[in-house]
């Protein structure tokens, strides 16, 4: 799973075999040990005989309860790839399916995720849609401005 992890990063990040990918590796290994033993993590991974081709997977979180979400528990999906090969075929829906059951199963009626420009059509033709609310502070730029 690991392996396949990086794979998907170079992918969506658009980068090539000399990009270091060892912290990103060291830390999904254990991202995965704790998580997956913990069931706080489903992930699919799809193979044509020996070949990957494709994955999807989703986080599962708690936050304080809200009016709309009373539980507070989310999931966020997350390392939906498909391989260039194999896309327009219905993997990353059919992957999408089984998260999105296995997020039902569980109870959640809270799921998020970040589309990039390729993987936004198939979210908004499976029924997500775009948020406005939300921000983001990157730490380490917030330091620099200080």
């Amino acid at each position: 799973m690991t392996r396949t992890r990086i794979e998907v990063l170079r992918a969506a990040n658009k980068l090539g075999a000399e990009a270091d990918m060892s912290e990103a590796l060291k830390y999904s290994r254990l991202y995965y040990q704790n998580a997956l033993l913990g069931g706080t993590h489903t992930a699919y991974l799809v193979y044509d005989g020996s070949r990957f081709v494709g994955a999807g997977a989703v986080s599962y979180y708690k936050v304080m309860p809200t009016y709309h979400n009373p539980s507070g528990s989310k999931a966020y999906i997350m390392n939906m790839y498909t391989h260039p090969d194999y896309r327009r075929k219905g993997i990353a829906f059919r992957t999408l399916e089984l998260l999105v059951e296995d997020i039902k199963s569980k109870g959640i009626t809270s799921v998020l995720l970040e589309a990039t420009d390729m993987g936004r059509p198939l979210y908004e033709k499976f029924g997500f849609t775009k948020m406005n609310d939300e921000m983001e502070l990157i730490l380490e730029d917030a330091i620099r401005l200080v």
